[in-house]
This record gives structure tokens, C-alpha cells and sequence, in this order.
């Protein structure tokens, strides 16, 4: 079987490359470029550990508060080591493979650069778990999100050493009985190198990307469901009208309403006359409201491909200005604000997709009371309503800014962290609610509008609709829900979303 490499050195990485590599399973590998790089920064720190008696953070010293402790020569390697087994400290749920493979590659794209001093055969290793689906399994509790990520960081990095837990092909099993198996040895870690593994970004920049992919799909998604449950709701189209965007021109807003039009024109819904004058903010202000997360959404994405694109362990080595400067670019500040920003923007489509849900069981606009025959007999989309509010209140909750705190840390050395890991986590979680939501507004919005047959809405949404109906058929009385639910979920997910023309 033949594969697809994504190429890994200083050359910018795009955020479309990061997708691909997901969706159609590249295998990754450094370039002759990078190779180079690193193999001359490898031997400046060799001459330099050689020739010069100066303490160097994290070559030749203890980590954070021990950072004054010199250590001899012949312990450099059993200091690397010390590093990456004391700071294996994760907790908590093991992190989805997806982001694994992402913080692999991360840490890789990261190491190419030829700043962080580590030997080629190290980034070798790396390489050959990745494309070898050897994925070392790693815990979502555990990082400041400054001083790098580090317990998630040295989980990753324990199989190195053939210690950990690992899957390959599904299975879990010890790093080294995965080791055994492809004839691997144990990588003896050099000055800085165990630093290098562990001081970074990656965990934060790994759950980031994976959210924004996903965010990204979402989006797109609510658009088009949003469009259902317009013409569904007999809504007027006028609020989509190019002109009042024009006047206020945020590049969201002006898109999501161009959007909703290319969905419903040419609907026979949209086209009848309207006996209301204006609708529900929930429907009148979706291009405000999704643009505005879209907007959102833009920065956020800018952060994150930059953080991608950077050198984030500590101390760098320049090897052409002959110096090893020690500064914080692990710090997770950027990346922390960005995802609680990502949490924010995204619970807000679940949260007017809940409101567009509640409008359509209300038994407004000639729809039926709870979207079903003989109300009451039967409570039809009664509950699914209860658990969209009820998700939606768990984001408001885990909306809380993960930012805004710092605990000191190292003996009060790291006395201000970013809490980006787990701004990261529950960023994840918000966006997983926000996709039930919207679920569920599907399958509401497809049941309200049978009830306007023979009537029909456009041929894209119409499309829709027939699609969804081959999941998930028209519910004529009560029956399991849960089973719809989770049906529309699905299918939420793997829907693919055909762009819209300019």
C-alpha cells in the first residue's frame, strides 16, 4: 500500500494540509531540509557541551526551580531520562486518537526547525510511531499550559524510551512489546533532548486544530440546517436582503446571509405570502449571529496556524548566531485565550439553534403543538427540546474562561500559567454539545416541515431532506426517540456540505 507524505520542515503548514492529513491518512515525514537542520544543530551542541563550563537551562541544570543545580557530564543522559519519567503525571480520560496523531506530528513539524538540539535518530523514532500507528497513550489532566505541555508531552514522549502504553491497530499494549515487534531500541536521550520532547505547545495546538476542524464543519452545517428550519418556520425572507448587510459589513454576517439565500432560492415555501410581519430574533438574525462566530472563528484559526508554524520549547539554539538563548515560548497564552474565544462563539450556534428548536414545537405558524399528530396522546418533540436546553446550559457552563486562572507552580518559579490545556479539553466538549444540538434541530426542522406538503422548499434543501429521510423517517406517533437522536447525529457529522458560489 502506497501512502501520501505530508512534508515536515520550516516551510509554513496550512491549516487544509492538517485536515488531509486527518481525513485521507498521510503518513508524514521530515524533508531533506529539515534533516540538515537538525543534524547541524545537534553538532553545535555537542562542540559546545564540549568547549565551554557555562550552565546551560536544561543541558547541563535541573528544570524550573532546580535550574541553578549543575549537572556532571556523565549524568546528562540519566537527567533527560529522569525528565520525561517524573513529568509522566497525566490523569484523567486517555486523549482521542485523532489529537494524538496531530500532537505527533506537531512535535515533529516543531523539532524540524533544527532549534530545539535534539539528535536526528529522535525525530526518526518519532516519525516511524506515527506511520506505523504506534500512537502512545496520553492523559487529559495534567497541564498548566505553560512550561509546555508537560505531562501530556512526556506521555508522548515515554515509548522513546520503550516505557508507556501505546495502541497499535487498535490494540493497547506496552511500548514495549510494540517495540519488540518492529525491532525497535530504546532512544539514548542526549543533552537537551528530553526538554525538547516535553516543552511545547502541542497538546493545546493539537486539541485546537481537531476543534476548528470540526468547528469549521459545524458551521457550515448550522447554515444549512438554519435554512431548513427558515422555510420550516415560514419565515420572511426580507432580513437576508443584500442591503442590510452592505450597511453593515461585517464579512460574516454578509456571508451567512448570501449563504441563506443560495439555500432557500427557488423555494415555494419562501415564495407564498407571509401573513406575520417580522420573525423570531432566532430566525431574523442568523447571518448576525453565525457570522459573528464565523468572524470569530477567522482569529481564532490565524492563532492557531501560527502556533503551528512556530518553535515553542525552551531554551532555543541558533546555531548560525552562536547562541542558546532560554525565554517562554512555551507559554500557552495565545492559545488559551483563543480556545475559551472558540468555546464562546461556538455554544453560541447551539444556543439560537435550542431557541430555533423551541419555536418550532410551539405550535406556531400552522404547525401542530410538539410537531406530531394528536398531540397529547402522543408528546412528540417534546423532549428533544429538553435536551437541547439542557446541553446548551452545560456550555454556558463550561464557557467559563479556563484563562482567567493561574496557579504558581515549581516552587513558585512558573508563577504565572495559561491553563490552555484545559481550555483545550472543554473546548472539545463544547463543540461535541454544539453538534447534538444542532442535531437535533434537524430533525425537528424535517419534521415540521412535512407539515407543509405539498408545498415544497428549495431543490438544495430538498436534497437535504431527502437524504436525511433515508436515515431517519417521518415520525407518525411516539416511539424511541433516543435511537432518531443519535441517527441525526450521525448524520450531522458525515454530511457533506457542497460549497456555495459567490
Amino acid at each position: 500500500m502506497s501512502y501520501n507524505y505530508l512534508p515536515l520542515d520550516r516551510k509554513w503548514l496550512h491549516f487544509n494540509q492538517v485536515k488531509d492529513l486527518l481525513d485521507y491518512g498521510q503518513h508524514v515525514s521530515i524533508t531533506f531540509d529539515a534533516h540538515e537542520r537538525i543534524l547541524a544543530c545537534r553538532a553545535y551542541l555537542d562542540a559546545k557541551m564540549e568547549q565551554e563550563d557555562g550552565l546551560f537551562y536544561g543541558i547541563n541544570t535541573g528544570f524550573g526551580f532546580l535550574q541553578n543545580v549543575k549537572i556532571d557530564a556523565s549524568q546528562i543522559e540519566q537527567l533527560q531520562y529522569n525528565l520525561l519519567v517524573s513529568h509522566a503525571c497525566g490523569l484523567g480520560e486517555e486523549v482521542p486518537k485523532d489529537i494524538v496523531k496531530l500532537m505527533l506530528m506537531l512535535k515533529i513539524k516543531s523539532l524540524s526547525y533544527g532549534n530545539s538540539g535534539v539528535q536526528i535518530d529522535t525525530v526518526i523514532r518519532l516519525m516511524y510511531m506515527y506511520n506505523n500507528d504506534v500512537l502512545p497513550v496520553i492523559y487529559t489532566q495534567g497541564s498548566l499550559g505553560a512550561s509546555g505541555d508537560l505531562a501530556p508531552l512526556s506521555h508522548l514522549s515515554l515509548p522513546l524510551l520503550g516505557l508507556g502504553e501505546v495502541y497499535h491497530g487498535g490494540k493497547k499494549m506496552s511500548a514495549a512489546e510494540a517495540m519488540q515487534k518492529f525491532g525497535w531500541e530504546p532512544i539514548h536521550l542526549q543533552s537537551k533532548e528530553g526538554l525538547a520532547l516535553i516543552n511545547g505547545t502541542q497538546f493545546m495546538s493539537a486539541y485546537g486544530l481537531y476543534c476548528l476542524k470540526k468547528a469549521e464543519h459545524l458551521l457550515q452545517m448550522a447554515d444549512l440546517i438554519s435554512a431548513l428550519s427558515f422555510d420550516a418556520f415560514d419565515c420572511i425572507s426580507e432580513p437576508l436582503d443584500p442591503h442590510i448587510h452592505e450597511v453593515r459589513a461585517h464579512r460574516g454576517q454578509v456571508n451567512t446571509a448570501r449563504i441563506l439565500r443560495s439555500y432557500l432560492n427557488g423555494s415555494e415555501i419562501g415564495a407564498q405570502k407571509k401573513e406575520q410581519v417580522q420573525d423570531p430574533y432566532s430566525f431574523r438574525c442568523i447571518p448576525q449571529v453565525h457570522g459573528a462566530s464565523k468572524d470569530a472563528f477567522d482569529h481564532i484559526l490565524s492563532v492557531f496556524v501560527r502556533e503551528i508554524n512556530s518553535v515553542t520549547d525552551n531554551p532555543n539554539i541558533f546555531p548560525e548566531h552562536d547562541l542558546i538563548v532560554s525565554g517562554g515560548n512555551f507559554h500557552g497564552q495565545p492559545l488559551a485565550l483563543s480556545l475559551d474565544y472558540l468555546s464562546i462563539a461556538m455554544s453560541e450556534i447551539a444556543n439560537i439553534s435550542e431557541r430555533r428548536t423551541y419555536q418550532l414545537i410551539s405550535g406556531q405558524r400552522g404547525l401542530p403543538l410538539f410537531l406530531v399528530k394528536a398531540a397529547g396522546l402522543n408528546s412528540g418533540f417534546m423532549i428533544p427540546q429538553y435536551t437541547a436546553a439542557g446541553i446548551v446550559s452545560e456550555n454556558k457552563q463550561l464557557c467559563t474562561p479556563a484563562s482567567v486562572d493561574s496557579i504558581s507552580s515549581s516552587n513558585n518559579q512558573e508563577d504565572h500559567v495559561s491553563m490552555g490545556a484545559n481550555a483545550a479539553t472543554k473546548c472539545l466538549r463544547v463543540i461535541n454539545n454544539v453538534e447534538k444540538v444542532l442535531a437535533i434541530e434537524l430533525l425537528s426542522a424535517a419534521q415540521a416541515l412535512e407539515f407543509r406538503r405539498p408545498r415544497k422548499t428549495s431543490p438544495i434543501l430538498e436534497d437535504l431532506m431527502g437524504r436525511f429521510r433515508e436515515k431517519i423517517s417521518f415520525n407518525e406517533q411516539d416511539r424511541l426517540l433516543h435511537t432518531d437522536m443519535v441517527a441525526a447525529i450521525s448524520f450531522v457529522e458525515n454530511y457533506v456540505v457542497k460549497g456555495i458560489e459567490d
